[in-house]
């Protein structure tokens, strides 16, 4: 069975339609340089039910029913029933991309509410609809300064999430636009190198709080710096921390991006998962997606409108920020019944059982022999040990003879960090998970070191 429905016949007839003689003469605009020159490396096609079976084997592989203690920008957190039964809802179930101003009343009115809770959680003046993921929403607000500032340098810490910063790269790879890391110290972000790097062609300066390792950064300081060169200044915030922390508004940030999964959405291998955006006033015409507005009729009754859309369908091509084409309208909705439900004293109860239950298992596995914290800082949710082996190997051991997945091998990301585990704790994990996830530990090292033959 073929999955391309057009045949040769098609393809010929609509060349000639559009006046080229083949498909070779339609991608002549393209420079050649950039063409692919030969057939993807793909394996032959297969019947539906071989390929049904091939799915079912790769599937098998995952690691299932694991007490996970891994975070790194997917989290574990418990998820209230009433929010699957309120999604189930078939009205809240729609493929239609909210584009549209005549799109449905309530989908315009949840939407409403998602941007107002980001407004809530960030402080800043507006929100949108949702973005495909923080790492995206990251990227087009590098994308935004650099259209505001009309400069070409950003300044990213290295703290920042590494999947964000390839997404980044990604999205800038096409542009002339200069990219400078900054080495961290101390797992936070070396302010002096922020100092140094950050020039009056600088658009802006990116940093997230907390940051990848779970450490809480000084941002108020960075903000200033950024802006008294005439930058913005870009914070990847967590939105469960937000509910203990200073917001990005307060900061001084002027864009505040993220990722929204922590509020309701289940981990599902990785995805999906949604994004916010949230901008200062003075910056609202300029944000990708659209923003979903409160207004009257004419008879004065309340109504919900989409409005200042920025996207390159609604306005001239060169004048749009974004081609971002979608939001992620059930995810956000989901983000939405999660704040609803809980409330904000709620969403405060959940930080601080993370921030406590992070703390208990961080002293827990620095006691062990061998083992140790690897930054100094306050930290919430997920910090860094060190191991007594390198982290990756300690991995293994602790899924294949415990049953638990024990964090992230940071030396995946960060070379020189081989003998450092990310760990998470969310409110999920009992004290006695987490007292057997230190035993756990203890056994994996001493199995390592003693006889590794035995693995």
């Amino acid at each position: 069975m073929s999955y391309i429905p057009n045949t040769d016949d098609d393809r010929r007839i609509m060349l000639e339609k559009i006046g080229v003689k083949n498909f070779e003469e339609l991608l002549k605009p393209i420079p050649s340089a950039i063409q692919m020159k030969s057939p993807l490396d793909l394996p032959a096609p297969l019947p539906e039910m071989e390929l049904l079976r091939e799915m079912e084997e790769i599937s098998l592989k995952n690691k299932t029913g694991l007490v996970i203690f891994a975070g790194g920008g997917v989290y574990d957190h418990f998820i209230p029933s009433a929010l699957g039964t309120i999604l189930s809802r078939p009205e809240f179930v729609t493929a239609y991309t909210p584009y549209q101003a005549e799109v449905a009343q309530g989908t315009l009115q949840v939407i409403y509410e998602f941007q107002t809770n980001i407004c809530r959680l960030s402080g800043m003046d507006a929100a949108n609809a949702s973005m495909y993921d923080g790492a995206s929403a990251a990227a087009e607000a590098v994308h935004l300064a650099l259209a505001h500032t009309r400069r070409n340098k950003v300044v990213i810490s290295d703290t920042v999430s590494p999947l964000y910063r390839d997404v980044i790269k990604t999205y800038l790879s096409g542009l002339n636009v200069e990219i400078v890391i900054i080495p961290n110290s101390k797992g936070v972000t070396d302010l002096e190198q922020v100092r140094q790097a950050v020039d009056s062609n600088t658009a802006a300066l990116l940093m997230a709080q907390p940051n990848f390792f779970g450490l809480v950064e000084d941002v108020e300081p960075a903000a200033n710096l950024i802006h008294n060169s005439g930058g913005l200044f870009l914070e990847a915030v967590d939105p469960i921390a937000a509910a203990l922390l200073k917001t990005p508004a307060g900061c001084g940030a002027d864009i505040a991006v993220g990722e929204g999964q922590p509020l309701g959405i289940p981990m599902n291998f990785g995805g999906p998962l949604v994004g916010f955006f949230a901008v200062k006033k003075e910056l609202i015409r300029l944000m990708p997606g659209r923003l979903a507005a409160r207004t009257i009729d004419e008879e004065g009754k309340p109504g919900f409108v989409l409005t200042l859309q920025t996207r390159e369908q609604h306005i001239r091509r060169e004048k749009a920020t974004s081609n971002i084409c979608t939001n992620q309208a059930l995810c956000a909705t989901t983000a939405t019944v999660y704040l609803a439900l809980l409330g904000k004293q709620g969403l405060k109860k959940v930080a601080l059982l993370c921030l406590d239950k992070t703390h208990q298992a961080a002293e827990k596995l620095a006691a062990l022999p061998g083992f140790s914290a690897y930054f100094p800082g306050d930290y919430f949710r997920e910090t860094v040990i060190r191991t007594p082996l390198p982290a990756g190997q300690l991995i293994e051991i602790m899924i294949d003879r415990h049953g638990i997945m024990p964090g992230i091998d940071l030396g995946r990301f960060y070379p020189d960090m081989k003998d450092a585990l990310l760990v998470a704790v969310t409110e999920k994990r009992t004290d006695a998970e987490i007292a057997a996830f230190a035993r756990a530990m203890q056994e994996a090292a001493a199995v390592a070191v003693l006889s590794p033959a035995k693995r």
